[in-house]
């Protein structure tokens, strides 16, 4: 656990101080890996959010590339498979939360969910995928009529 301190001033002038932990989570090393690739894997930490629109689910996978990636979606079986890169050789580490290797997530995929305007993105680190609702599955407003 690590511990931050934040001061805060109040409208006195009076300035308080807390402390608060904060965890450090540490990927977690799959125990079986039906992977092609040999080394260990890892499973990154997904969220999934639901809007009205679409599901989208993020993942944290540092030092992956857009390259790095294989997304495959067989069977309503939408599978994540990626390889983090070696750091620079000259670098030398001082602290470290990830290793190299490889990783994988696998998520099954209803009927509500458009397969085929499902889309994938990466920006610093953090891997996003969006997977629109099919038109069936949106919630929409049913006027009533008077007859």
């Amino acid at each position: 656990m690590a511990r931050t301190s934040k001061s805060t001033s109040s409208s006195n002038g009076n300035t308080q101080s807390t402390s608060q932990e904060i965890a450090v989570h540490h990927k977690e090393e799959l125990q079986e890996a039906e992977g092609t690739r040999e080394g260990t894997y890892f499973r990154p930490n997904v969220d999934i959010y639901e809007t009205s629109k679409a599901l989208t689910l993020v993942a944290d996978v540092p030092g992956t590339a857009a390259e790095d990636f294989e997304i495959d979606l067989r069977d309503n079986l939408l599978t994540i498979v990626g390889s983090v890169r070696e750091v620079d050789p000259g670098w030398q580490p001082l602290y470290s939360e990830y290793r190299v290797g490889h990783f994988m997530r696998q998520f099954r995929v209803g009927q509500q969910i458009d397969q085929t305007k499902i889309s994938a993105e990466i920006t610093d680190g953090v891997l996003k995928l969006t997977l629109p609702k099919a038109e069936s599955a949106k919630p929409r407003k049913i006027d009533v009529r008077t007859a």
